[in-house]
């Protein structure tokens, strides 16, 4: 998934950086001249790929983590079996992804649209359109699993937004569980309509 950030040029060095970074401290504690240190580039650096500074560095950190996430939900759910034991696995990944990281690696997405509440944002364009883009993901496997379009869809929107919130009540919690309990509960409403 991540490339080791030593192998990446400078742009994608500071991009992956910033997506680390907001995952942790969010996007407001997130400054441009900790991303630059951290990306072990100059300011000047920072500012030739990413004029408008702060904010574009933020949409491009957001658009990666919401890729890297895409292809963790596009793994867990690929594959013969029931949807919703995928749905379980992935939140499951969630989990224990979460508590390695000593529960501090969120959902950035989810961090940056939370501080950017109310603004009519680049940010906050960019992270409703991963959240629309998870959905779609969720949303083709229950197509090809047999559910209608509307159910597809509205048990997607339902999915992603049960684990998000989970993991946001995992972080607080410092525990597993709530992720877990999404997962099961999820795996048990999606298996309701026989999938």
């Amino acid at each position: 998934m991540a490339q080791k950030s030593s192998a990446l040029g400078t742009r994608d060095r500071i991009v992956v950086v910033a997506a680390r970074l907001i995952q942790r401290q969010g996007y407001v504690g997130t400054g441009i001249k900790q991303i630059a240190k951290e990306a072990e580039a100059t300011l000047g650096s920072v500012y030739h790929f990413f004029p408008g500074g702060k904010e574009a560095v933020a949409v491009a950190a957001i658009a990666y983590s919401a890729e890297e996430f895409a292809e963790v939900l596009r793994d867990g759910l690929a594959g013969e079996g029931a949807p919703g034991l995928a749905v379980e696995r992935c939140a499951g990944e969630l989990a224990t992804g979460l508590r390695e990281s000593g529960w501090i690696d969120g959902c950035p997405v989810t961090a940056a649209a939370l501080e950017t509440l109310g603004t009519d944002s680049e940010i906050q364009r960019v992270c409703a359109q991963a959240l629309r883009g998870w959905e779609r993901i969720v949303e083709e496997r229950l197509l090809g699993a047999g559910f209608s379009a509307q159910d597809a869809r509205e048990v997607a929107t339902t999915v992603i937004s049960a684990l998000e919130g989970a993991e946001v009540t995992a972080q607080v919690a410092r525990s597993e569980e709530p992720l877990r309990a999404a997962g099961r509960q999820l795996a048990r409403l999606v298996g309701s309509y026989g999938g």
